[in-house]
């Protein structure tokens, strides 16, 4: 039976939910293996005057203490700009940046020995605000731009004008397993290192590099991760790195395993971006001209920040076809941890900020949001070019969205939350007040760097007809292999029980992107398939043969041997088969190659990113929710009540595994949208650096009502097996209920608009309600931001 568009369980689900499931601390300790730490910086910014490690050396049981003098390769990496660093040379640039890495033989002697490290360091002053980066001219990488048509000429004839700005918050990647590796010396100088990471070429490449080794000496494997959500793409490699000099230098097995406070408190996080807009409409909602800077927070170092920003640009439009827009961006440089790569990677930002935007027109123009939505989404030619100049092909947005419209019954209930919240009038500190939004996503599905738009693979069959697959895909609880794992079973026509995916091992799949943007199961996937295609031809000529042995008619050629159910079969005569595993070694013992390397390139991707024009992704994954939320007038207390989801994934490869993707992506931008909040001192230390500090959804926040459903969609005929990418596009609709809040302040607010910061936390929503009750504005600056309506003349 084939296994593609089944429910096939996880291919781990079993042995994590009884605690079987290896990760990076529980493989057994080697012998002799060491513990690997690092005193950090102090201060977010400070020149290192001296560092004192003589009394930590003398700590029993510590083995090495190392500053970046010891550092026996390159200091500096980066897999855009080489501006990160192993460990601080002169200048620390934020609070906790390793200065000194120890390695001992417990964990006791580590902790003893950080405590004797002297470090003197003259404090310099931080850049901890985007404000003050762009008043001190404080940035990384250039300006870029996105325009088309006459936005100047649009927005200076526009009936409606609006402007504004808008504060995005950043987020915590939470993932359950921190930052880990574990590396081993081999002979020769080699080095084999175990790391929780998306991208074992990166972590290969860095630790060559700092190591002083070629490529060819250094295996990263990753067999799986405890989640990773982008925090893993990038930045698992300064663990790993850590790990690996320890073992490069003492020839021992090193383990670095960061503790969940060091976790949050070093790595980087969601860019927080602030967005300025100006916005040109007519009567009826449609957008004609649009205007928006985006600046984000880059941390310290340029790490994935220059094409985070481009995607965040790249989505400034979402679903809405915008003739006139203009977009510039740009990213600040401040004394934070590296901001890095996020699930959604820029666009949610993008999209937050045209979605406020649509409660902002809707506002002014007295309409219901969601018409102002639907005015303004791509529809047929004529407005289906997104601003970069590609054509948005296979467009259901139009009717996915009429039909969430009806399935979650939105315009009843929007009459009853209008009449509720009326009845409410006057009284804005008794009962709650209601919202109601419906957000629509278009994401963009493909790398933007084409360079990384391609996959290698590994198919090995076995003498008892099993298969063995590697790929460069990283399992952090995705579901790829269970995908991959179906989609071979398929082609090759046999069981999925007889197909197993490997670990990701630089050994067997060189040069490989990152399990990233989506796009894991297609590149990989595709690859797969790719070698799977040479060994079924080479199968099928050489069953054909065999017929044509025992056959008294026309033989077949291979063209018509079909392998389906565990046989290989003559398409013309059924009857005439051969069981798979009685095939596979007759062709072994025939001397026919039973392994193939397979190789994909996604065709038709690219983008200029001078010009601004390009046809950067390969098809977009759509999707609409609509959230309803309650909001105590007394202390701001938010819930979401039902949420109605919606999502086109195209034909799925495994419709339960996409379900769960659905329902945890939007969830994970429900948290980023309203109680996720990244809380510094003035000095630029996290505050919100544990679990009891730093609030994501749990289990009483999902909402009471929760519907999800697919959008049938078989006329997708771009993408792997009709099927759409899944584990990024679900995490924008959690702006629902961000907006669903927005509107429900649209009704306390009166004749001004409701200025609202994300993450729309209790006490951000309870300082909107008491500045409208009191008929003032908070102060723009910090996660304030007043909104400025000016209607031009009629």
């Amino acid at each position: 039976m084939p296994s593609v568009g089944e429910n096939i369980p996880h291919d781990s689900a079993a042995t994590h939910v009884t605690g079987r499931s290896p990760f990076i601390d529980d493989y057994p300790p080697a012998h002799g293996e060491l513990f690997v730490d690092f005193v950090g910086s102090p201060v977010a910014h400070g020149r290192i005057r001296s560092i004192d490690v003589t009394a930590a050396r003398q700590v029993a049981g510590i083995v090495g203490v190392y500053t970046c003098d010891d550092v026996p390769g390159h200091n500096d990496y980066g897999p855009i700009v080489k501006d990160d660093r192993v460990l601080v040379d002169e200048v620390a640039r934020y609070i906790g940046e390793p200065i000194v890495i120890l390695a001992g033989e417990s964990r006791a002697a580590l902790d003893a020995a950080k405590r004797l490290v002297k470090l003197d360091v003259e404090r310099l002053e931080p850049i901890l605000s985007i404000e003050r980066a762009i008043a001190e001219q404080s940035f990384l990488g250039v300006e870029r731009k996105i325009e088309c048509g006459d936005v100047d000429g649009a927005l200076a004839a526009a009936e409606h004008r609006i402007s504004g700005t808008l504060e995005i918050g950043g987020q915590e990647h939470f993932y359950f397993e921190s930052q880990a590796a574990v590396a081993y010396p081999e002979e020769r100088d080699g080095l084999v290192v175990y790391s929780s990471t998306q991208h074992t070429t990166e972590v290969q490449s860095v630790v060559a590099e700092v190591c002083g080794l070629p490529l060819h000496r250094v295996t990263c494997i990753c067999r799986r991760m405890g989640g990773a959500f982008g925090g893993k793409e990038t930045q698992a490699a300064h663990t790993a790195a850590m790990a690996a000099l320890v073992a490069r230098l003492t020839g021992r097995p090193a383990r670095c395993v960061l503790e969940r406070d060091i976790d949050m408190a070093v790595t980087g996080k969601r860019h927080p971006f602030k967005a300025w807009y100006e916005t040109g409409f007519t009567g009826s909602g449609r957008i004609t001209a649009h205007v928006v800077r985006l600046v984000s927070d880059g941390g310290c170092s340029t790490d994935l920040s220059p094409s985070v920003l481009e995607r965040a640009m790249l989505h400034s439009d979402n679903a809405y076809y915008l003739a006139n827009v203009r977009i510039t961006a740009r990213i600040a440089k401040t004394n934070f941890p590296s901001n890095t790569a996020f699930r959604g990677f820029g666009g949610p930002q993008g999209v937050a900020v045209i979605e406020n935007v649509m409660e902002e027109i809707a506002h002014v123009l007295g309409k219901d949001a969601l018409d102002v939505r639907r005015v303004n989404l791509y529809d047929g030619p004529g407005r289906d070019v997104a601003p970069y100049g590609q054509i948005v092909r296979n467009n259901v947005l139009p009717a996915l969205v009429d039909q969430l419209r009806a399935t979650s019954d939105y315009d009843r209930r929007r009459a009853a939350i209008d009449a509720a919240n009326r009845a409410d009038e006057g009284t804005l500190r008794d009962g709650f007040l209601r919202g109601l939004a419906m957000t629509m996503v278009k994401f963009g599905i493909s790398f933007t760097k084409r360079t990384l738009n391609q996959a290698n693979a590994l198919v090995n069959v076995y003498l008892d007809g099993t298969v063995l697959v590697s790929t460069g895909a990283t399992e952090m609880g995705q579901g790829v292999n269970t995908r991959i794992r179906q989609l071979v079973a398929d082609d090759l026509g046999i069981d999925y029980d007889g197909v197993f995916v490997g670990p990701t091992n630089t050994d067997k799949n060189n040069n490989t992107s990152p399990t990233a943007a989506s796009s894991g199961t297609d590149l990989n996937g595709a690859a797969a398939l790719d070698a799977t295609s040479r060994i079924k031809q080479r199968l099928a000529e050489f069953a054909a043969g065999l017929f044509a042995d025992a056959s008294a008619g026309v033989p077949p050629s291979a063209d018509e041997v079909v392998f389906a159910d565990g046989y290989a079969f003559d398409r013309r005569n059924p009857l005439r088969r051969i069981a798979w595993k009685e095939l596979v070694p007759k062709a072994y013992f025939e001397r026919v190659n039973l392994g193939e390397r397979g190789f994909y390139a996604t065709p038709g991707v690219e983008f200029n990113r001078e010009t601004g024009k390009g046809h950067p992704f390969f098809y977009f994954t759509n999707g609409a929710a609509a959230a309803e939320v309650a909001i105590d007038r007394l202390t701001g207390e938010m819930r979401v009540e039902r949420v109605d989801l919606l999502m086109d994934i195209g034909m799925p490869i495994n419709p339960g595994i996409d379900r769960g993707q659905i329902v945890g992506g939007f969830l994970q931008g429900m948290g980023w949208v309203t109680t996720e909040e990244l809380k510094y001192d003035a000095e630029g230390k996290l505050l919100s650096y544990s679990p009891t500090t730093y609030k994501i959804p749990n289990i009483s926040d999902l909402p009471a009502v929760f519907n999800v459903d697919i959008f049938p969609n078989p006329d997708n005929d771009v993408s792997l097996k009709q099927s759409k990418a899944v584990g990024e596009p679900p995490l924008l609709l959690g702006l629902c209920a961000w907006s669903a809040v927005k509107n429900a302040l649209r009704y306390a607010a009166g004749a001004a608009p409701p200025p609202l910061s994300l993450p729309a936390t209790g006490e951000e929503i309870l300082l909107r309600l008491t500045a409208l009750e009191a008929g003032t504005d908070l102060p723009d600056g910090g996660r304030s931001v007043a909104a400025v309506v000016a209607r031009s003349d009629p």
